[in-house]
């Protein structure tokens, strides 16, 4: 994801000393979460390695960080502490109890500080959700990565810090802040996606629970659970698609696969996906349960095969039932809003799908748009019908062309052919009618609306956040609803006229180097919103520097940037040593300004000096 603010000035010395930079108190105005009502302060936190996770719920890569530290939280849980810092993007991520049921939805098991104004963002310089930053017993900074792919060395980095501080003597062990919420009893826990089975009973993705549940057409009444409540055949389950035979294929959004489930037998059946997540350099075809995919969020059947939103990487993939193969349809794993020859476009993070007989609609959820992929010659084109980009988001009707939306989760097909959005964050249930090329409002007073299904004259919502399904008859006349629009709460990085380097640092973790044996291991790609935003140095390379030449004309936009690095265990007497990716993708608002500065520093991982 996407950021902009100063960077932490500091590098390792000479000789491979640790460099440390005191580390500043965590301040955040939505106080605590998971600690029992304690506000906790740095202090609280000296004898122990402490990470902080800079993340926000709208984020998949957050999400995956998530699911990355788990296991290290678990293995040394008397010596480490996790704080979530959570730094919002969208106005409704600024909600406190947006936070606490977020907290909730994503089992984060350790102590979270909700930080709507970004202050301690700010203070620590991060530019990207999400961020990582590693403290040690004494309360010094040591390190900060960004994006994925970082277990590994923040794993060695911690058994590090906790042999050094042991010895020391600075080392203190101990249970850690962490209070539990007490649990609910409902029904439902953060629902997902539904669909209507030929029975007319609803299935619904039970998400938080790791189950699907099956319910009677009063969509109140539970039949039967399928899964188990745990790490079992489900993991936060998202889409669902009903098959021809009837059959419904389930996104299986953690496992990163595709299962399918028979309603006739009950049996769950892995039909695409390994269980691993997919990484750049990974396979993007081939024999389904073969290839890696990267948290599938929504699934449509259309055109004779499944299509899903693959939202971890920002596609649209196929599976094909008949050759039991998948395949990239559409998008590049670039996140923004570009349209065009599926292969060229970019999405960010598509999140919903709905079929009709000529498009296949998207719910783009990061980039607020509502799009839709058709046939134009030999291939498949993307469209945006609603959206302009990662930072302009709000609640306003009327025509398509300035109309907004604020991270949608869902669309729905209605029959009069126009499509209902599900506009999650603000709590609508909005309609784009394709015919006049307008957007109105359906209803309001939703909470987190994630899915839709058409039920004869009535259209079901899923209320994630109220954890149950709501029944509306589809109104004749639109809600009225004072019109909003937002930008990012981002400030803008101030950078000079004329030439601007950039710097993407990445200092190899301990025991590894850069993996070389294949060609480079290092990748940059840049690139900006508007294009003519930049005169010189947009493109893929292979360092991690760039020049850039900003256009005097124009003054402010967004530097795309997406930076990969490869490293391996640096062990000579391991013929197979191990590798790892680490990457992550920045968008930039940037202000062209005389007191600008002439250099960006991207820290992928390291300390920048």
């Amino acid at each position: 994801m996407n950021d902009a603010s100063p960077a932490p000035a500091s590098a390792p010395s000479a000789g491979g000393r640790r460099v440390r930079v005191r580390a500043p108190e965590l301040i955040g105005k939505g106080g605590w979460i998971n600690t029992g009502g304690k506000d906790l302060k740095l202090a609280d936190f000296r004898g122990r390695t402490l990470i902080l996770d800079f993340w926000t719920f709208c984020c998949i890569n957050c999400l995956h960080v998530l699911d990355e530290l788990r296991e290290l939280e678990e293995k040394h849980r008397d010596t480490l502490v996790i704080v979530g810092v959570h730094s919002p993007k969208f106005v409704h991520e600024a909600e406190h109890q947006a936070v606490v049921d977020a907290v909730e939805r994503y089992e984060v098991h350790h102590p979270v500080l909700d930080d709507p104004e970004l202050t301690t963002w700010k203070q620590y310089a991060v530019r990207a959700w999400p961020t990582l930053v590693v403290i040690d017993p004494e309360g010094y900074v040591v390190a900060q990565h960004a994006g994925e792919g970082h277990a590994n060395a923040i794993r060695t980095l911690v058994e590090e810090l906790e042999a050094e501080h042991a010895a020391k003597g600075t080392l203190r062990r101990g249970d850690g802040p962490y209070v539990p919420p007490e649990p609910a009893a409902t029904d439902l826990r953060f629902p997902g996606k539904a669909v209507v089975l030929p029975s007319g009973n609803l299935l619904v993705s039970d998400t938080t629970r790791h189950q699907l549940v099956e319910l009677a057409e009063d969509g109140e009444t539970v039949v039967r659970r399928i899964g188990t409540d745990g790490d079992g055949e489900f993991r936060e389950p998202q889409g669902l698609a009903l098959l021809p035979s009837g059959q419904v294929v389930v996104a299986d959004t953690v496992h990163h696969a595709l299962k399918l489930f028979d309603p006739a037998t009950g049996t769950v059946e892995r039909i695409a996906g390994t269980g691993r997540q997919w990484w750049q350099g990974s396979p993007t075809s081939g024999p389904a349960l073969d290839v890696d995919l990267s948290s599938p969020w929504d699934v449509a059947w259309w055109r004779g095969k499944v299509w899903i939103a693959m939202a971890g990487v920002h596609q649209i993939w196929t599976y094909d039932p008949e050759t039991r193969t998948v395949e990239v349809a559409a998008g590049t794993t670039n996140e923004g809003l570009v349209d065009g020859p599926a292969a060229e476009a970019w999405f960010a993070q598509p999140s919903g799908l709905a079929a009709t007989a000529d498009r296949l609609w998207i719910a783009d959820s990061e980039s607020s748009a509502l799009r839709f992929i058709d046939t134009e010659g030999d291939g498949y084109t993307v469209h945006t019908a609603v959206g302009t980009g990662l930072f302009d988001f709000g609640h306003r009707d009327g025509a398509a062309g300035q109309a907004l939306f604020q991270h949608p989760l869902g669309v729905t097909a209605l029959p009069d052919g126009s499509v209902a959005v599900c506009d999650t964050y603000n709590h609508a249930l909005r309609r784009y009618d394709p015919a006049s090329d307008e957007v109105t409002t359906l209803a309001t007073d939703l909470r987190e609306p994630s899915d839709a299904v058409v039920v004869g004259e009535d259209v079901v919502v899923v209320e994630s956040a109220r954890h149950r399904l709501t029944r509306l008859r589809l109104p004749e006349e639109a809600v009225r609803v004072e019109a909003v629009a937002h930008r990012t709460r981002r400030e803008a990085t101030e950078v000079a006229p004329g030439r601007l380097r950039l710097d993407v640092v990445f200092q190899a973790p301990k025991g590894q180097k850069l993996d070389e044996r294949y060609g480079p291991s290092t990748r940059l790609l840049v690139s900006s919103t508007p294009p003519g935003l930049l005169l010189a140095g947009d493109g893929t390379g292979t360092d991690l520097f760039r020049d850039l030449e900003l256009n005097p004309e124009l003054t402010e936009g967004v530097l795309h940037v997406s930076a990969m690095a490869a490293s391996c265990d640096d062990d000579p007497a391991n013929e197979y040593p191990a590798c790892h990716v680490h990457q992550q993708d920045w968008g930039v608002p940037v202000k062209v300004t005389d007191a600008g500065t002439a250099r960006l520093p991207l820290i992928l991982a390291g300390m920048d000096g």
